[in-house]
C-alpha cells in the first residue's frame, strides 16, 4: 500500500496503529506523535509540537521505559516485508551511517563514532526498492517500499587491540555480522518473487554470500578484497581485468561532494570465477562460484578519478544486456545514501535534544519512517512525474494552500508538480536549468506548508464554530 502522499493523520494510522506498546493509550499517543513529527520533521520535539500540552505528552511518551525503538518501528518492518512477498522484483539495499550527537554533552549511553573523536549511534539500514520496470536504457525504475530491516546501536566497546589474533577475532561477536543478517531473521522470498541484496565494499564478506544463498536471495556486492581464486595463480581483480569485454554504455552519475553530476562512459567485462574460501575457525567453508563484473570508465574528464567497480553477483552475465543490468542495478545503491540524508537533513534526527540513547532510539523509530516518506516523495516526482494525486489522499487543505500560492497546474496535481510546489515554498526557484530540488528546500517547504495548513484548519474551525 502506497502511503507516501497520504495526509499525515492517515499515514500515521497506517504506519503505527499496530504497534504493541502494552497499552492502547500508548499506541494512540504514538500515532499522534508520529503525525506531529511528519507534519514538522525538525528533529526537535519543541519544533514539532508548539502546543505545551502536546509537547509535554511527547516528552513523556519517549521517556517511558515501556516504549522502545523496536516496538515503534516493528509494524513498518512487518508491512514492508509483507509487501516484498508480492510477485515481482526487489532490490534490498544495505548500508551503515553514524548519527553524531557529540554536542549533547549530558546525553548518556552514547558510543564512539568515526575515528573515536565523537559520540553518537550507528544505524544499519536495509531499504526495500520495488523494480516496477526497466526503462529504455535498461535501468531499474520503481519506488521505495520501506525499511526491510534496521538496526541501531552504540559502539561502547573499547577500540580493538591491534595485537588481537585473527582466530580470536573471528571467534567473538563482530559488528560485521550485521551484513545480510536480515535474511536469517525473516527468511527468503516465496516462489515468483526475486530479492537481490545490494551493498558496497564493506559488505564484501565471505559469509554474506552464504547467507544470501541459504535464503534464496540474489546479490550484487562491490568487491573490496583481491580474493584468491581456485586453480588460478592470480587475484580476483587481476582475473577480471583480463576478462572478455562485453561492450560500452553511458551511465548518468549524480552529483557528489566536490563533483558535479556527469555522464560516464563505461566499458564492462564479465566472467565466472570460483572464490577460494578464507580460513575460518573450525575449518574453511566450501569454495564459491560467482559472476564477477568490472565496469571501468573510459575517457574520464581531466582531474576526475575514473570509475572502476568490480561487482560480485549471482545474476547471469552471458550477454551484454545482462551485464549492463547488473551495473545499473548496483547504481541504484545511491538510494540508501539518499535515505540516510533524508533521515539527517530531512527528518533532522541529529538535531534532537533528548538526553539518553534509548530515548533517541525511540525517536529514531518514528523519524526513520518519516524519512522513508520524504525519500519516496522525492522519488515519485522523478519515476512517476505525471501520476495524478487526489486531494483526498494528500489533504484538501494543503492542496488549497498550494493552489492559492502558485495556482493550479494546467494538467492538475501530479507527483512532480506537488514536489516542486512544496520546494518552492522552501526557496527553490524551479527554473529550467535548476534540476531537481534538494533536501533542504524540500524540508523548508514542507515545514511552511504544514504550518500554513495548521493555521488554515484552525481558522476554518473558528469560522464554522
Amino acid at each position: 500500500m502506497q502511503t507516501t502522499l497520504m495526509n499525515t493523520k492517515d499515514w500515521a494510522m497506517v504506519e503505527f496503529s499496530d504497534a504493541q506498546l502494552g497499552d492502547i493509550r500508548r499506541t494512540r499517543r504514538l500515532v499522534e506523535v508520529a503525525a506531529g513529527l511528519a507534519n514538522n520533521p525538525s528533529g526537535t520535539l519543541p519544533g514539532a509540537f508548539p502546543d505545551w500540552a502536546d509537547l509535554k505528552a511527547a516528552y513523556r511518551f519517549f521517556s517511558s521505559e515501556d516504549v522502545t525503538y523496536e516496538q515503534i518501528i516493528d509494524p513498518h518492518w512487518t508491512h514492508t516485508r509483507a509487501a516484498c512477498q508480492e510477485p515481482g522484483e526487489y532490490l534490498l539495499i544495505e548500508d551503515t551511517t553514524d548519527l553524531d550527537f557529540t554536542s549533547l554533552l549530558a546525553a548518556s549511553d552514547l558510543g564512539r563514532i568515526g575515528d573515536d573523536g565523537g559520540r553518537g549511534l550507528y544505524v544499519h539500514t536495509t531499504l526495500a526498492f520495488r523494480v516496477e520496470s526497466w526503462n529504455d536504457q535498461d535501468a531499474p525504475e520503481g519506488t521505495v517500499v520501506g525499511l526491510f530491516a534496521q538496526k541501531c546501536w552504540a559502539r561502547t566497546n573499547s577500540t580493538r587491540c591491534s595485537k588481537e589474533r585473527k582466530g580470536d577475532r573471528l571467534r567473538r561477536r563482530r559488528e560485521s555480522e550485521r551484513w545480510a543478517a536480515a535474511f536469517e531473521a525473516c527468511g527468503g522470498p516465496p516462489p515468483g518473487v526475486r530479492w537481490t541484496y545490494v551493498a558496497d565494499r564493506e559488505s564484501d564478506i565471505y559469509e554474506v554470500f552464504g547467507r544470501c544463498e541459504d535464503n534464496r536471495v540474489d546479490f550484487i556486492v562491490r568487491a573490496s578484497q583481491p580474493r584468491a581464486l581456485v586453480k588460478e595463480d592470480r587475484s580476483l581483480f587481476e582475473a577480471i581485468a583480463k576478462g572478455p569485454i562485453f561492450g560500452r554504455f553511458s551511465l548518468d552519475l549524480r552529483a557528489r561532494a566536490g563533483q558535479a553530476a556527469r555522464t560516464a562512459e563505461l566499458e564492462v567485462r564479465a566472467r565466472r570465477v570460483t572464490l577460494r574460501a578464507p580460513w575460518r575457525p573450525g575449518g574453511a567453508p566450501e569454495p564459491r562460484e560467482v559472476m564477477v563484473v568490472e565496469a571501468r570508465e573510459v575517457h574520464a574528464p581531466a582531474g576526475i578519478k575514473p570509475i572502476r567497480w568490480v561487482l560480485l553477483t549471482s545474476w547471469p552475465c552471458n550477454t551484454f544486456r545482462q551485464v549492463m543490468r547488473v551495473v545499473k542495478a548496483y547504481s541504484r545503491r545511491w538510494l540508501i545514501e539518499e535515505y540516510h540524508k533524508a533521515l539527517k537533513t530531512g527528518a533532522g534526527i541529529e538535531q534532537t535534544q533528548l538526553s539518553a540513547a534509548d530515548r533517541i532510539q525511540a525517536l529514531l523509530g518514528v523519524l526513520a519512517v518519516v524519512a522513508v516518506r520524504l525519500l519516496n516523495t522525492k522519488l515519485l516526482a522523478s519515476t512517476r512525474p505525471d501520476e495524478p494525486v487526489a486531494a483526498g489522499e494528500f489533504g484538501p487543505e494543503a492542496l488549497a494552500i498550494l493552489e492559492a500560492k502558485w495556482g493550479k497546474p494546467a494538467g492538475g496535481w501530479t507527483c512532480s508538480s506537488i514536489l516542486i510546489a512544496i520546494a518552492r515554498l522552501g526557496g527553490f526557484l524551479a527554473r529550467k536549468g535548476d534540476g531537481n530540488p534538494g533536501w533542504l528546500t524540500i524540508w523548508r517547504g514542507w515545514q511552511k506548508l504544514m504550518l500554513m495548513t495548521h493555521g488554515f484548519t484552525i481558522a476554518m474551525e473558528e469560522k464554522c464554530g
